[in-house]
């Protein structure tokens, strides 16, 4: 399992750390990842996702899964993801004309 985050597309950066005396050396920086399980209300169903903790955030700013997922490009999501927001349009496509 790659530490990628589901959603955001979050990969770890390299870089160095730098001490006092200007030495380098070389250190990963590690996204925030989380074991989250998030509920899509259009689908009434719980997903497990690997998110990062700034995704988290975003998803709850944003008001759910749902409305974070059909707002996110598809360059950053998961095959998981991509999956799961073609099920919520789909969804929302057979509520909206008998609402």
């Amino acid at each position: 399992m790659t530490r990628r985050c589901e959603l955001t597309g979050k990969l770890p950066l390299s870089g160095q750390l730098r001490s006092h005396a200007e030495n380098k050396t070389k250190r990963k920086f590690r996204p925030n990842l989380c074991d989250v399980t998030l509920i899509s209300d259009a689908l009434g169903r719980k997903f497990r996702l690997r998110v990062s903790a700034h995704a988290l955030k975003s998803v709850e700013h944003r008001g759910g899964l749902d409305a974070f997922l059909l707002k996110a490009s598809d360059e950053g999501l998961s095959e998981r993801c991509l999956k799961m927001k073609r099920e919520i349009q789909k969804a929302a496509k057979t509520a909206s004309p008998a609402a």
